[in-house]
């Protein structure tokens, strides 16, 4: 077969036997990476699996860190999950792929961190068999890959038949036919209500947790600046950067706010200042100075979700703790998408969700329904409301005027 660097379903196996071949085929893998094949043998072939040549794939981005929810266990249970009362610690890497597709746009963003020690494992971490699925479904909802690595307890579980273990070989199989199914939805550009400039080096970190805390921002890069449109552009995060370009400030000439860590003009309008940053008049908008370089990316994205307001934010969820959301534009002018990955156990309540917009229908996608479902739909000010009935662990809705 063909090998599609987004597309395919590419696994490493290192140290392999010919009897695995079965166990990568029950979790649908259609290409087993050319260093992990020989040991396979021909097997490989008769189950229709292909070697995959490292010429086939881009450059790899071989950091990240293995996904899921860091926390403590529960009693007689190896997942892992979140009191009421405590916000849970999410580790996610979709947002490597948004970084990665920003500055390289032009090629496929692979993701390659192994299960191992460098991605978080140090055995003291209880790792669900299905957190696989979730590194690879985060990377295809943000239009990337990963290769899947399996840890070692995962494929050994397979080896000898663990029932967990087959059920998650099952899911992660359904999953990866169901991305078949909404291709044309995946990958889709980030809302550009807040854009967010990067560059190799601190702004990575910003865009980790502008993800986390719901910010959903557009990562561009800064030769990819858009002209400036302050009813779709609110705010322009340039901190962080080694030198804002002066382009930037016509966003807030136009009337959108511009958050900066640098050193402010002198011949800019104070209208207010608080004890880390000071707020400027420029034109018809803003531009919001912090006295210092952003050392907090988590309290940062707060602030960003702060300056578009409730009201105007791209998307928002309620009792999915352990969930990221992401707003990103349609395969058409009229049409908006939601992303939604859970980290965490499966939630059993409904789940309410707002997007940016007024809509008058939408629909459920998901890998466990075999149909998509229509949900209801209620206009909340200026955007639009629906519930979903619980949350396993990836769907997108479809929202449409």
């Amino acid at each position: 077969m063909a090998i599609h660097p987004l597309r395919t379903l590419i696994a490493r196996w290192p140290d392999g036997r010919p009897e695995d071949v079965p166990v990568l085929k029950s979790c649908g893998v259609e290409a087993v990476l050319e260093e992990d094949a020989a040991r396979l043998g021909p097997e490989l072939q008769r189950a229709e699996i292909a070697v995959c040549p490292s010429r086939a794939l881009p450059e790899i981005v071989s950091h990240g860190l293995w996904p899921g929810v860091r926390s403590e266990p529960r009693t007689g249970d190896s997942d892992e999950t979140a009191s009421a009362s405590r916000e849970p610690w999410v580790d996610s890497n979709g947002y490597l792929v948004y970084f990665e597709r920003a500055l390289h746009p032009q090629r496929p963003a692979v993701l390659g961190y192994r299960a191992n020690q460098e991605a978080g494992l140090d055995g003291s971490r209880v790792v669900p068999f299905d957190s696989l699925e979730l590194a690879y479904a985060e990377a295809r909802l943000a239009g990337g890959n990963y290769l899947l690595s399996f840890d070692p307890r995962f494929r050994e579980a397979l080896r000898v038949g663990d029932a967990k273990a087959k059920a998650a070989a099952a899911s992660l199989a359904r999953t990866h036919r169901w991305f078949r199914t909404v291709e044309p939805w995946l990958g889709r550009a980030v809302s550009p209500t807040v854009i967010m400039l990067v560059e190799p080096g601190d702004t990575l970190e910003l865009a980790n947790l502008g993800y986390r805390r719901g910010v959903s921002p557009r990562l561009v890069a800064l030769a990819e600046l858009p002209a400036p449109d302050p009813n779709r552009i609110l705010v322009v995060s340039a901190a962080s950067l080694k030198q804002v370009p002066a382009t930037v400030y016509d966003h807030a000439r136009a009337g959108s706010t511009v958050v900066i860590d640098s050193p402010p003009d002198p011949s800019w309008k104070l209208i207010k200042q608080e004890s880390d940053r000071r707020f400027f008049s420029l034109g018809k908008g803003q531009v919001v100075a912090y006295q210092e370089r952003i050392v907090d990316p988590s309290e940062y994205a707060l602030d960003l979700n702060d300056l578009v307001s409730y009201r105007r934010r791209p998307v928002r969820i309620w009792n999915a703790l352990a969930a990221i959301v992401v707003a990103t534009e349609g395969v058409h002018p009229r049409e908006s998408v939601a992303y939604l990955i859970n980290y965490g156990a499966k939630v059993e309540q409904e789940v309410q969700l707002r997007i940016q917009g007024h809509f008058a229908r939408a629909e459920l996608l998901r890998p466990e329904d075999s149909a998509p479902r229509s949900l209801k739909i209620s206009k909340r000010g200026t955007m639009s409301e629906v519930f979903l009935p619980d949350l396993l662990r990836v769907a997108i809705i479809r929202f449409e005027q």
